[in-house]
């Protein structure tokens, strides 16, 4: 919600939930599928996770087991994680693992009803702004056990990943890769314009623009009104020194200077004739594809689209630093246990030897256009002759997550999202759209505080 890119459906809705509108849609039918703080039967209290349960070590020696593994890896990522289930199943005769694939716009609203039914997953991928939702209504269950058992700990992991998985002092999520946004480039534009190295700064980046077009390439950096406009907003506000929420991610603050400078500035790209107007949703990946869109910003999964057009020479780097500090939206894929396993002792080891498993092979999940989150894995020499992902790694100081609360994922869209769209498309100024985008969504937080609780 990745955003493991898929191009086999259509995008928007996909897009919508693998970002940060991944509970758009989602986290309004999980509340209208049984309300914010029910727990689904036999759920029980929020420490479920501890107690001992998950045994010790990282073998399963007990009777055959069924796991049920659910994800929404239906693009081209799917084939690897197939083939490390497949590749799990074959090392291990008494665990059979069944993975499940939904469209992550499917996924989210289906596995709290199929869980409290005992039909769903008893292990899952949730991406890291799903956590507390379903934390919240006890969907999953508290993973610290799992990590300590598994000898997971703070210092193997990227320290933005591993603290955004903890909801309430629990920890509800093990983290399995990190995607951001990236900065692709055309080599082949860019040496034409007599350009050598990809632009790390604003006025690098605009003199690059600037370039580009005067020696013909009739727009350079396409500016989209939708995906991933709204994700490099969100890079672009902690640039400028500004957070889209308060600390405690109470309170929205869109529309502070550094919110309405971002947006000026994704405006003004168009109103200088870098980008069209009105550009659709994927026009500028098309464009990159076709060599007409010589700067594009967009996730890490892409890597592997680009590698598959023939005669397009493109590159690589960490997305520039427009505003005064380095930032970047990012987002994970989490490892969750889920309320149904809990109830099966036999499951919640088997479900811990195969989390491990998945995470020590985790180099072979980063082939599919991932940043791995455990620096062991980053550091080893396979991973190192990763090119892109190994770029994409130089940004991991300075990811920026959502806050860990209930709910946050559905007031993406209504909100931010929609300003940046106004925005771009003009139909509202970047500080008008913003002031109300701020006003709906500080509304839906207050309504997801009750709802969820806390």
């Amino acid at each position: 919600m990745g955003k493991d890119r898929n191009t086999n459906q259509g995008p928007l809705n996909r897009r919508q939930f693998l970002g940060l509108g991944a509970g758009a849609g989602a986290s309004m039918v999980l509340a209208a599928c049984g309300g914010g703080t029910d727990a689904p039967p036999g759920a029980g209290g929020g420490g479920g996770g501890g107690g001992g349960q998950f045994g010790e070590g990282k073998e399963y020696t007990g009777p055959n087991v069924s796991l049920a593994f659910w994800n929404g890896f239906t693009g081209g990522d799917g084939p690897f994680m197939r083939q490390l289930v497949d590749q799990f199943n074959s090392e291990h005769q008494n665990i059979k693992v069944s993975m499940n694939v939904l469209r992550w716009e499917d996924f989210y609203p289906k596995v709290p009803t199929a869980v409290q039914s005992g039909n769903g997953p008893d292990i899952a991928i949730m991406h890291i702004d799903q956590l507390a939702t379903n934390a919240a209504r006890r969907v999953v269950i508290p993973v610290d056990e799992v990590a300590t058992a598994l000898q997971l700990q703070q210092d193997d992991f990227a320290p933005a990943v591993w603290s955004a998985g903890v909801y309430k002092e629990q920890r509800y999520g093990l983290p399995l890769d990190i995607h951001p946004l990236l900065f692709y480039y055309n080599q082949k534009e860019m040496e034409a314009a007599g350009i050598s190295e990809p632009p790390k700064d604003r006025a690098s980046f605009e003199a690059a623009a600037k370039e580009l077009k005067g020696k013909g390439a009739q727009n350079p950096f396409w500016v989209t009104s939708t995906w991933p406009a709204h994700l490099m907003w969100w890079s672009l506000i902690h640039q400028f020194g500004g957070t889209p929420y308060n600390e405690d991610g109470s309170q929205a603050q869109f529309n502070s200077d550094a919110g309405v400078e971002a947006l000026t500035w994704q405006v003004n790209n168009i109103q200088q004739g870098y980008s069209p107007k009105n550009v659709a949703n994927d026009a500028q990946a098309v464009a990159f594809r076709q060599g007409k869109n010589a700067l594009t910003w967009d996730g890490i999964w892409m890597m592997n689209e680009w590698a598959k057009v023939k005669g397009l020479e493109w590159g690589a780097a960490p997305l520039p630093q427009i505003g005064d500090q380095p930032a970047v939206w990012a987002s994970s894929h989490n490892f969750v246990v889920t309320s149904q396993a809990q109830k099966d002792p036999n499951k919640l080891q088997a479900s811990k030897v195969f989390i491990s498993w998945i995470s020590d092979h985790s180099i072979d999940w980063a082939k599919a256009g991932q940043i791995a989150a455990r620096a062991s894995v980053r550091e080893s020499p396979e991973f190192q002759e990763l090119e892109v992902q190994n770029i994409a790694a130089q940004q991991l100081d300075y990811v920026k997550f959502p806050p860990a609360v209930p709910g946050i994922g559905e007031v993406t869209a209504p909100t931010f999202e929609l300003a940046v769209n106004e925005a771009v498309l003009g139909k509202k100024s970047p500080k008008a759209a913003l002031d109300d985008a701020t006003s709906k969504a500080n509304e839906l937080l207050a309504a997801n505080k009750k709802k969820y609780g806390g």
